[in-house]
């Protein structure tokens, strides 16, 4: 059942939007060669705890060991922050998650690592072109089979596959609830969107094959042929008259 948030509900869906974007922009400096993803992830968690006063919610969710998630060059998603040195030309999504006031915000961006390469940059750029059509087909009456058609479209029109495995969700009170929102199908179908509810929009686009596998700590999902993969995500409300993007970051126009 999709849940449609009150108005109270959804003045702290905007708090814990507004937060996640805050941590996004925040890290930003911080990702350049030489930094592990570890260090990301303890800057992450001190901001969040001691700055914001909210909560990281990916630690310990499932069992999942980390406050951030980074995912690097091929993997797709859920990349557990470790040791290893960040080095010149990676690409890297880091994905945010805060809870303030019991209500959960989520996003994620790509960020390059020094001089991403041309194949890097231009999948990045495409993946961030595929959300943005897919926010733009958020309006009430619109259905979520119009969100992951589009996505799909564009993808395709680039040469590039649409991770199936892996989808949006409806957030709020819980990190995921229902609906789930597939990044690819069929225009028309679906349930309708309506004033009220709030999903995430996180296509993960791969410049190779669209086949990934799950590694065996349970977590990290890469591509199985090792190609590029690129992930941007955002926090969306369904409004009266179409779509209000909660975690919109500084420099971006909705």
């Amino acid at each position: 059942m999709i849940i449609l948030k009150t108005p109270e509900e959804i003045e702290k869906m905007r708090i814990a939007g507004r937060l996640t974007s805050e941590v996004l922009d925040m890290i930003t400096e911080y990702v350049k060669p030489g930094v592990t993803t570890n260090e990301l992830n303890d800057i992450c968690h001190d901001y969040i705890v001691n700055v914001q006063q909210a909560i990281p919610a990916p630690l310990n969710y499932k069992g999942f060991p980390k406050s951030i998630c980074t995912s690097i060059n091929y993997t797709v998603c859920h990349g557990i922050p470790d040791d290893k040195k960040l080095k010149e030309g990676d690409i890297i999504n880091i994905d945010i998650t805060v809870i303030k006031n019991g209500y959960h915000g989520d996003a994620s961006r790509m960020f390059y690592v020094g001089e991403p390469t041309i194949r890097a940059k231009r999948l990045s750029e495409i993946t961030y072109q595929c959300l943005c059509l897919g926010i733009a087909q958020v309006k009430p009456g619109n259905r979520f089979g119009d969100i992951g058609a589009t996505i799909q479209r564009h993808a395709t029109l680039n040469s590039y596959t649409v991770v199936q495995e892996y989808c949006g969700h409806g957030i709020g009170r819980s990190f995921h609830e229902d609906p789930q929102v597939l990044h690819y199908g069929k225009a028309g179908t679906g349930a309708i969107l309506a004033p009220g509810m709030i999903f995430t929009i996180e296509p993960m686009i791969n410049s190779g094959k669209r086949q990934v596998k799950l590694l065996s700590d349970k977590w990290t999902v890469v591509t199985k042929d090792r190609s590029l993969s690129a992930q941007w995500e955002h926090t969306v409300l369904v409004t009266s008259t179409g779509v209000e993007v909660l975690t919109k970051g500084q420099h971006e126009n909705f």
